[in-house]
């Protein structure tokens, strides 16, 4: 495995934004492992279901999320570890919006311009597939994402909802033209 690029100002490294392909289901399963470990707040299952998780199933959803105008998984490249994951899917309760999941970077590759590129490839997604809506929730209080999502044009729309899994939180809607 290659690991990250040398040390250096965030701004100066990149890393190809591209859909997932059946190919990377090792590589996305390292990722979602990570994301649990660094943020167990803001996925939706834990890091030991995720870890007991047979490959077969990540690769069945890397396989899933490939192809197709439903669900969409892009990641950020640099040539060695995935370090970036936006997801978008299609909502039935609205046909012109997608659903933004799952974004994460790597700690080490935060700043470096990845957010707005892993939304852009999402956005264009969603764009070819005629839905002109983007939406995504934060936990509330996450200040840091709130502040992020509103440099890439996101708006609060002031619906809050209980979050999936933790009772005790509770999740702010924000949207923006894809």
């Amino acid at each position: 495995m290659t690991s990250d690029p040398a040390p250096g100002p965030a701004s100066t490294r990149r890393a190809r934004v591209r859909r997932v392909r059946p190919a990377d289901a090792a590589r996305m399963r390292a990722l979602r492992l990570e994301m649990l470990a660094d943020a167990p707040l803001a996925f939706l299952e834990t890091l030991a279901d995720a870890a007991a998780r047979p490959h077969a199933d990540y690769a069945a959803r890397i396989a899933y999320t490939a192809a197709g105008s439903s669900n969409a998984q892009f990641v950020a490249d640099p040539s060695g570890r995935l370090v970036g994951h936006a997801g978008g899917t299609a909502t039935p309760d609205e046909p012109g919006l997608t659903v933004i999941f799952a974004v994460y970077i790597t700690p080490s590759w935060r700043r470096s311009g990845l957010l707005p590129d892993l939304i852009d490839a999402v956005a264009d997604w969603s764009r070819a597939c005629g839905r002109p809506e983007l939406m995504l929730e934060v936990v509330v209080g996450n200040e840091r994402a709130c502040r992020a999502y509103r440099r890439l044009g996101f708006v609060d729309t002031g619906r809050r909802l209980p979050h999936p899994t933790i009772p005790t939180l509770t999740e702010l809607q924000m949207r923006r033209p894809a």
